[in-house]
């Protein structure tokens, strides 16, 4: 089957389209023809090798993590699916791949794709629905009338984040850019901060919950908008030790998330707020819960573009240029 793989971390240029072998089907698993996928900045992370210590992939690496399709086969003890079922999901970080004619996933990772979507638009959700959904309803346990910091509301995570945090009844704030402005209102954001124009930490106080999608700078400057007791929750890092031990890190690698946590650790406890890593996992039944947000118009997708399978690279590039508003989708078949 055809598919893009990267032979060797840190090299733009080693990301190719080559022949690769179908994958295995266990058991567990349906194996899907991949219609649409999408294009997200934890790819070019596993591309340049960010994550090689907390997830030590075997190279060549078929890369990709969003995906709607198929499901062409399903192996003997699958109950959930059977051939011909419209699918879609976040593969299980330790098989990933989406970028590929045909991808094999355990169907505990797998939801029926919301019927009001086309694959394009669904494969546009899993990665940054879950991420959403893990940050405000699992760590942050946000409640209706609690107030949220959004980071980066036009991106992929942002554009769900908003919408998933109005939804529950919290008031949304959101950072973006002087373009930006009117998609992020249009989400449902309550207080809008061009980051153009203004800074946001001399703005906004008193917040219960932020979810940082962004750098250092921003991360510790987010500290100052908490309340006593509140809770900053980082999808970009650094990651801190529980994660480390919920990821079955070993000990010496617990102690360097340890380290490298350790300096937005202190200044958190100083402030009197939380600070934790998140970094999505696969969870099918969660998605069965986003397809319903869906499929009753709760949430909508929102997509910038869409990249012929040929042109993934071209996708990709487009991505890293930080303007895409929502999502960059690969229509695959």
């Amino acid at each position: 089957m055809k598919a893009f793989v990267v032979d060797r971390y840190k090299s733009k240029s080693a990301v190719r389209l080559g022949e690769m072998p179908e994958p295995e089907v266990r058991d567990d698993d349906v194996l899907v023809q991949v219609h649409a996928a999408s294009v997200n900045q934890l790819d070019s992370k596993i591309r340049d090798g960010e994550f090689k210590h907390i997830l030590p992939y075997r190279l060549p690496l078929i890369l990709g993590n969003d995906v709607a399709g198929v499901v062409v086969r399903a192996g003997p003890k699958v109950r959930r699916f059977k051939p011909g079922d419209e699918v879609y999901a976040r593969p299980h970080q330790d098989r990933i791949g989406t970028f590929a004619e045909f991808i094999a996933m355990n169907e505990a990772d797998v939801a029926l794709k919301p019927k009001n979507l086309t694959m394009e638009e669904a494969a546009s959700i899993p990665l940054v629905g879950l991420t959403a959904w893990q940050v405000l309803i699992e760590r942050a346990n946000l409640k209706k009338g609690q107030q949220v910091l959004i980071h980066a509301g036009s991106g992929g995570v942002g554009t769900f984040a908003i919408q998933l945090a109005k939804h529950i009844g919290a008031t949304v704030a959101t950072t973006t850019s002087t373009a930006n402005v009117d998609l992020v209102k249009s989400l449902g954001a309550d207080i809008v901060i061009d980051y153009k124009k203004a800074d946001f930490e001399k703005v906004l106080s008193g917040y219960d919950v932020v979810l940082n999608t962004l750098g250092k700078d921003t991360l510790e400057k987010s500290l100052k908008v908490l309340k006593p007791g509140g809770k900053l929750i980082s999808i970009s890092g650094p990651p801190d030790v529980a994660f480390a031990k919920q990821n079955g890190s070993n000990w010496f690698l617990q102690q360097v998330m340890r380290l490298v946590s350790f300096g937005i650790r202190k200044r958190a406890k100083h402030h009197g707020v939380s600070y934790s890593f998140v970094f999505m996992r696969a969870n099918g039944e969660q998605l069965s819960k986003i397809t319903s947000l869906i499929e009753s118009g709760i949430i909508r997708q929102v997509m910038d573009r869409i990249f012929p399978f040929e042109a993934t690279k071209e996708a990709w590039a487009y991505l890293e240029t930080g303007r895409a508003k929502g999502k960059v989708v690969i229509k695959v078949s």
